[in-house]
């Protein structure tokens, strides 16, 4: 099989941690030819689809060739792992890896649905296996939620990794003050959650494809933290399945199976949860290393069984 990865610049992944990396490296190992571009390297000529892409050994990472104006049509699969922020320039990356899916070439994970499941909002077709939830851009209904529950914490739409998540109490002074803040003068809407204090015992990531359950990793944010994020200090840990885990992973397969997102990790705090992470999900190496097991290379084995 012939892979495209669309990504960030190579230069800026750390191999040890990455886990397009670790994909990459167990499609070498199964003997897949790959290649590599960024979004801008992306080509439209009429309804024929191009990238300007270089191809690639990752083992050891990394080894680059010399870029070449190929057909989007030439691969078998194209892998769109360009981390967020989800702005224009990914938006138009998608619309422009459909019209190679219209060719026929599989792209992971679907463009249509990278672009409809924001990774906060999408989980709220699921809000029964949630903690209470609001989304609003009025402050005052983002209070009087805050009053109803209590403890709560205000995550960014388009936020990633942790990065702009506060946790919040009803009677907190200047309350209003800081909904004005995140709301940008209430111009955009923010999710509001009721806090779960067993985040301190961890966040539980758990990597599905193709709708199944293949492995996880508990992270325990470091003391003084609230966030469990690796990005910003949460420590990982070995774990396993609570049968209400299972339950929510089985209420996620079917809408993921029929949307085409192949690889998907969703976020579960205290048996909730709490996001699904479509664009370019983390977590393959800490499941390698602390369950050991090889996780990047199920991904591909199933992936291959599908393509060909």
């Amino acid at each position: 099989m012939r892979h495209l990865f669309v990504l960030d610049p190579l230069q800026r992944i750390n191999p040890a941690k990455d886990s397009t990396a670790a994909l990459m490296e167990a499609a070498a190992r199964a003997g897949h030819e790959l290649w590599a571009c960024t979004p801008s390297d992306l080509i439209a000529l009429a309804d024929e689809p191009f990238a300007v892409a270089a191809p690639v050994q990752p083992e050891p990472w990394i080894t680059i060739g010399e870029g070449q104006r190929l057909p989007l049509s030439r691969f078998h699969v194209i892998w769109m792992r360009k981390d967020p922020p989800v702005d224009e320039a990914y938006l138009y990356a998608t619309h422009l890896l459909e019209v190679a899916e219209r060719a026929g070439v599989r792209v992971l994970n679907r463009p249509s649905s990278l672009r409809a499941w924001n990774e906060k909002l999408g989980a709220l077709r699921f809000s029964r296996w949630m903690a209470p939830t609001l989304v609003a851009g009025r402050v005052q209904e983002l209070e009087a939620f805050a009053r109803e529950q209590g403890d709560i914490v205000l995550k960014p739409l388009g936020g990633r990794a942790g990065l702009g998540v506060i946790r919040v109490s009803a009677d907190a002074p200047g309350l209003g003050a800081l909904l004005e803040l995140v709301t940008e003068q209430e111009r955009l809407p923010v999710m509001a959650q009721r806090f779960l204090p067993e985040v301190s015992a961890g966040d539980k990531r758990i990597l599905l494809v193709d709708g199944e359950p293949l492995g996880a990793v508990n992270r325990r944010p470091k003391q003084g933290e609230f966030r469990s994020n690796l990005a910003v200090g949460g420590h990982p840990e070995a774990t396993e399945l609570t049968d209400r885990e299972q339950l929510i992973c089985e209420a996620l397969a079917p809408a993921l199976r029929a949307e085409g997102l192949f690889f998907v990790g969703i976020d579960v705090i205290g048996g909730m949860l709490s996001e699904i992470n479509v664009t370019s999900p983390t977590g393959i190496r800490e499941v390698e290393r602390l369950m050991q097991r090889p996780l990047a290379d199920q991904v591909i084995e199933r992936l291959q069984a599908q393509v060909q």
